[in-house]
Order: structure tokens, then sequence, then C-alpha cells
């Protein structure tokens, strides 16, 4: 069998340049946002750079969109796509503190997956279009979410409602969460229960 899927990490510059384009802004107004050197941005968009977690987010809040939804343009969608267990990821960091990000899920799909290991801050708040489910395979981790704080330890999960204002953090070294969810630009119509 061959194998369809790359090791690398996802050319994220591209789509960026498209979605600031759209957005009708230019590359100095966007760094600036984005807090980031606009040298720096004109290299990840000619996919010369590869943005940390921290400034791909910084960027994606810049362009009013996710680092998730950054990472999905990155790539065309596959009916069937392997995603390899030693696959690049996006990281923050280095040595213990280090913070990686791996999409298991690649392209503009309906669904992402992403494995999150290493040291993630608490101080970032997440809220998403759709519901999303954080799974801890290895590790514990704290949740807030609805105004509670939940420990999570391996084997446990937490679903978040749509539009839910959460974060969390790992509590261990080794630890590693899963995040799934329904894509941002999927909308959901709930046809009630009957």
């Amino acid at each position: 069998m061959g194998r369809t899927d790359d090791a690398e990490t996802p050319q994220v510059g591209p789509g960026i340049r498209r979605l600031r384009r759209a957005l009708d802004l230019t590359l100095a107004e966007v760094a600036a946002r984005a807090g980031v050197s606009a040298p720096f941005l004109s290299q990840v968009e000619n996919g010369r750079s590869r943005p940390s977690m921290g400034s791909l987010q910084r960027i994606a809040d810049a362009l009013d969109t996710t680092a998730v939804q950054l990472l999905a343009a990155a790539q065309a969608p596959r009916p069937v796509d392997v995603v390899r267990g030693d696959s690049v990821a996006v990281s923050e960091g280095e040595g213990a503190r280090e913070a990686r990000m791996r999409p298991l899920v690649r392209g503009h799909q309906r669904l992402h997956a992403l494995e999150f290991t290493g040291d993630h801050g608490w101080g970032r708040e997440f809220r998403h279009r759709n519901d999303e489910v954080l799974y801890v395979a290895d590790g514990s981790a704290e949740v807030e979410a609805a105004g509670s704080v939940y420990r999570l330890e391996r084997g446990d999960t937490l679903y978040c409602a749509a539009e839910l204002p959460h974060r969390w953090r790992p509590l261990e070294e080794g630890t590693r969460v899963l995040v799934v969810g329904i894509a941002d630009h999927v909308q959901v119509v709930d046809e009630g229960l009957s």
C-alpha cells in the first residue's frame, strides 16, 4: 500500500494572504494587529517561515478567524486522509515548556480534530461556533467552562456546547489532549428533539 500522506507542516501562508486580501487589509495592518513584524508576516505568507502556535493564533485573531481555520485552509480536503503519528506539529517554546498542536484532520473539512501536548497556558479563552469535545488521552487537565472548573484525568471527556467560553491547561508533564469538534464554517441546524 502506498502512503498518501505527507510529514510536512501545512503551509498556512497562502491562506493567510488570501484572507488578508479578502478583508482588504495591508500586510502592515495585520502585522500590527497581530504584534508581529511585517517582514516576518511576509515570510510566513510566502512560505519562507512557519509561525509558532502563539504567532499563528495572534495572526488568526488579527484576521478575525481561528488558528484551526487557518490550518484547515492550508490543505485541500480529501475524502480519505491518513495523518501519521510522526506528523509535524506547530509548536511554541523549547524543551520541557514546549507546547505542540498537531492537526488530526487536515484540510477544509466539516470536522476539526487537534492533538495538544506540552505546556499550554491558561490565559486564552476559547469560544467556538459549534460543539466541541475535549478528551484527555494521557495525563490530566483542568478545564474552566460555564463558570465551573473541572479536573479531567486520562480517559475523561468534556463536552462544550456551541458558543460556550472555555479554557484549559495540562496539569502534569506528558498530558495529551484531543480536541474534536464541528468546524466553525459549518452551520448546524438544530431540528429539535422529536
